[in-house]
């Protein structure tokens, strides 16, 4: 595998900015303080990983279901239309996540809506034009979802940060981004910071606040877990993370709770949450993301799941990732509009 060669200014901007992103009205100048270059070097050097695709953007990761409504969705595209169906699916606003995995449901794919209403929609729209059904599979219960990663695989493990537990009362996060104000600031915020000298104030000036008030935002909406992080948001195939794979397990619902606990603790699993069951075809309610080097690695560290967890006999599922249609960061549009596309797909 081919390891792409970052310079030591590279490795901190990726490795140690993934988080804790200076909340200052002037965060690269500090950013270059902090690493003893200069405000210029450190905008370019960012720019640069931003064109090359390493880095998705500057900005929030926010917890799912705090601002709009999302969901899972799989289904079973016969393998001639693969290609076809998910460029159709990639086409929607509203869909941030869609990829290629190795199983009978073999196209996966995350809708992201501003309301319940609209991601029913988008689902049904899909369905309608596809003639295909959709396996639509909400979060239920997040044990571990941060995605940051260690750029220099120092070791099998990528890095660990405790949960935010102020995020757990919903009445305080809807009251906290309640009015018009606090809506422009997520429509802002999602595309990330713009790489300029004053980039709170720049944002601010779109919608019609000031400085103070976009930073004292964005504090307390990761005080109140809507936001889990806000920092570099890199891409982990760009990153060398070639191999990633969706882990799922038949757990009872008496244990579910607990196991995902422990799981969510290991260091080399990204994700773990709990989602529906859809009988008879998808039995499966408890989910961990693996994302390693390469195959043979994951499936040595899925078998110490399995061992270290007394999960031998267990039923579960290994889903590898395959061709990566769209990956960006969640977009929350401001309303119910139309599809990007109408009419059926034609299958040839």
């Amino acid at each position: 595998m081919t390891r792409v060669r970052h310079t030591p200014l590279e490795r901190s901007l990726l490795n140690d900015y993934q988080r804790g992103f200076p909340l200052e009205p002037h965060p690269f100048e500090v950013v270059a303080g902090q690493l003893a270059t200069d405000e210029e070097t450190v905008l370019g050097t960012l720019a640069r990983l931003q064109d090359g695709g390493v880095i998705s953007r500057i900005g929030p990761v926010f917890r799912p279901n705090t601002v709009g409504a999302s969901t899972l969705a799989a289904v079973s595209v016969p393998e001639s239309s693969l290609e076809e169906v998910a460029g159709y699916v990639s086409a929607f606003a509203e869909v941030n996540h869609n990829y290629e995995r190795e199983h009978r449901f073999n196209l996966w794919f995350v809708v992201n809506a501003p309301t319940e209403a609209r991601r029913e929609a988008v689902l049904q729209g899909i369905a309608h034009a596809t003639a295909l059904e959709i396996m639509s599979l909400p979060l239920e219960r997040d044990y571990y979802i941060d995605l940051g990663f260690e750029i220099d695989f120092t070791c099998d493990a990528v890095p660990r940060f405790p949960e935010p537990q102020a995020g757990r009362n919903s009445a305080e996060i809807h009251a906290r981004l309640a009015g018009e104000s606090a809506v422009d600031l997520v429509h802002a915020l999602q595309a990330g910071l713009p790489l300029l000298h004053a980039p709170y104030a720049v944002l601010g000036s779109q919608i019609g606040l000031s400085e103070d008030v976009v930073l004292e935002r964005i504090e307390g909406m990761l005080t109140a877990g809507i936001i889990k992080r806000f920092g570099v948001v890199v891409r982990h195939h760009e990153l060398g993370y070639h191999a990633n794979a969706m882990c799922v397990w038949d757990i009872g619902d008496g244990d579910v709770d607990e196991l995902g606990r422990r799981l969510a603790e290991v260091p080399f699993v990204t994700l773990c949450y709990r989602r529906p069951r859809r009988m008879p075809h998808w039995p499966y309610n408890l989910f961990c993301m693996i994302h390693g080097k390469d195959r043979k690695t994951v499936l040595a560290q899925v078998e110490q799941l399995i061992e270290g967890f007394g999960l031998r006999g267990r039923r579960h599922d290994l889903l590898f990732s395959g061709r990566r249609f769209k990956q960006r960061g969640a977009t929350f549009s401001r309303g119910d509009g139309p599809d990007p596309k109408c009419g059926n797909v034609a299958y040839g």
